[in-house]
């Protein structure tokens, strides 16, 4: 089946009664998989055929009278990654905190591969990971700076403090998909800077588009699924998560006493509370029983 991320800034001046509709309509095409409607637009994921997809896909355009085709970042799964179909009301598809921030209304402007490889090999460019510290660790692009955010909510604190020092630089922004960094740069306009770019499609797309002799990626690629982070082919790559914190964890990592499979690891072993802890080691041990029977443990699903 195909597995389809995708999102649009768009005004929706109902997204209640665009969440009704919409939960039918892909239950009725036997979607499964997740999309959040807000304000200022959609995001989501959706498992199933080609054909239902589309249909989903068509639809959104027609319903929020959308000016260009509704994208996705397509890939093939041999089963569905979701249990169910969801759709949800936020007051933002991604969470800044600033639902006043419109990226349909101001953003910055979306460059491709070739540009953004000119655009950040200036010494002049302020480039800039707008993703988490954790996902900034496990890879990111030559020169990038790191604003040593937990969340994407914390994004505007560092924001601000950059507008007292750099407001002059040209800034070149990116995250994985293009979601965050769209409405990063959203943000920069207002704060008064005027040369925001941003990276179009996100990394996935670039390391999908770039030749590898021009390839300015440096390591691997966080990703929100069981991959946990992809090489430069987006291949699966060397890192494992952390079933207590999420965070993502080398091999060399791995081989601390502090990691514990399902446990805890060297980034939380300190913060680990007795009692969850001895809850994850309970469930450690139920999940190796059950493979042991050839059995899947539910919980390792549920997770």
């Amino acid at each position: 089946m195909k597995v389809v991320s995708f999102y649009r800034f768009t005004d929706i001046d109902d997204p209640k009664r665009l969440r009704g509709r919409l939960k039918t309509l892909c239950e009725r095409a036997g979607l499964l998989g997740t999309v959040l409607v807000a304000n200022e637009g959609v995001n989501g994921t959706l498992a199933g055929t080609t054909d239902a997809v589309q249909s989903i896909f068509d639809w959104l355009h027609d319903a929020l009278s959308l000016a260009e085709p509704l994208e996705g970042r397509w890939t093939e799964a041999d089963e569905a990654p979701f249990r169910r179909m969801r759709v949800k009301v936020k007051k933002e598809i991604v969470t800044l905190g600033r639902p006043d921030i419109r990226p349909d209304r101001k953003t910055g402007k979306h460059v491709g591969v070739d540009e953004w490889n000119a655009l950040i090999s200036d010494p002049e460019t302020l480039v800039i990971d707008t993703r988490n510290q954790y996902e900034f660790e496990v890879g990111t692009f030559r020169n990038a700076v790191d604003p040593q955010t937990d969340s994407f909510r914390e994004f505007p604190d560092y924001a601000e403090k950059l507008c007292e020092t750099d407001r002059n630089r040209p800034l070149a922004m990116f995250c994985t998909g293009g979601i965050r960094c769209e409405k990063a740069t959203a943000l920069m306009l207002e704060l008064g800077f005027s040369n925001v770019y941003h990276l179009q499609g996100g990394i996935l797309k670039y390391l999908e588009d770039v030749p590898d002799d021009k390839n300015l990626w440096e390591g691997e690629c966080f990703v929100f699924d069981t991959r946990v982070a992809v090489d430069r082919d987006r291949a699966e790559g060397g890192y494992v998560q952390c079933h207590a914190c999420r965070r993502p964890l080398s091999s060399a990592e791995m081989e601390s006493p502090a990691y514990r499979e399902g446990v805890s690891c060297p980034k939380c072993i300190d913060t680990l509370e007795e009692e969850r802890a001895e809850r994850l080691e309970e469930r450690r041990k139920q999940v190796a029983l059950a493979s042991e029977r050839g059995e899947k443990h539910i919980g390792a699903h549920l997770d």
